[in-house]
């Protein structure tokens, strides 16, 4: 793969996942939410799998299959059992301001990862400020989320960015190592969906204000 379609490759694969990490600061109903987790979880297979067939990978190609069936179908088809069509109210701070947040975040994403450039002039070490994106909008769904499952998508685009950051800046980790920490979020989501199933069955709701009153 020549350079100049490796990074048309990679520039369509991150503007993806930048994309959709920012329609999900801006949309935050399940109904929109679930699907560009699943688009996020695509764009990421679809940039570990460029970078194994620049590479010539077979190893990648099989974490790339990973990313697709985890990241893609199991984890949001999981969330939506778990939610079973809840989302919460809204969010800690408004639509104008979270969207202003994105901004300062994604310069603040740029300026930290300018260090980075010693490491190399590619397309892949160009576009790790993606990866550095996501985990900062990632840190912002988390905070503002006033729902179990919005903060755990919080922690989901969290993890995305780092694993974007890993494949751009060194290929990625071994295979094993990927199914280890996707069987680890898949159980982390397991969890959740008996301990919201457990709070919707007794309280009737799952929002995360609601439950911080039952102390009162």
């Amino acid at each position: 793969m020549s350079d100049a379609v490796l990074a048309q490759a990679l520039g369509i694969c991150s503007a993806l996942l930048l994309l959709s990490a920012v329609l999900l600061v801006w949309r935050r109903a399940q109904v929109t939410a679930l699907p560009l987790l699943a688009l996020q979880g695509l764009a990421l297979a679809g940039l570990v799998a460029v970078i194994a067939i620049s590479e010539g990978s077979l190893e990648l190609l099989g974490v790339a299959l990973l990313v697709l069936l985890f990241k893609s179908i199991v984890i949001p088809l999981a969330l939506a059992r778990a939610g079973r069509g809840e989302y919460g109210g809204a969010p800690l701070i408004n639509t104008a301001t979270s969207l202003i947040a994105v901004a300062a975040l994604t310069a603040l994403a740029y300026a930290i990862s300018a260090p980075l450039a010693v490491l190399g002039t590619g397309p892949a070490i160009q576009a790790i400020p993606v990866g550095i994106a996501l985990v900062l909008y990632g840190f912002l769904l988390l905070v503002t989320g006033r729902h179990a499952i919005a903060q755990l998508i919080g922690f989901l685009v969290i993890d995305n960015g780092t694993a974007t950051v890993a494949f751009l800046s060194s290929g990625g980790v071994p295979i094993i190592v990927e199914l280890g920490v996707f069987l680890d979020v898949l159980l982390v989501i397991l969890i959740l969906y008996v301990l919201t199933g457990r709070i919707r069955d007794e309280y009737g709701y799952a929002d995360l204000d609601d439950l911080t009153e039952l102390h009162d």
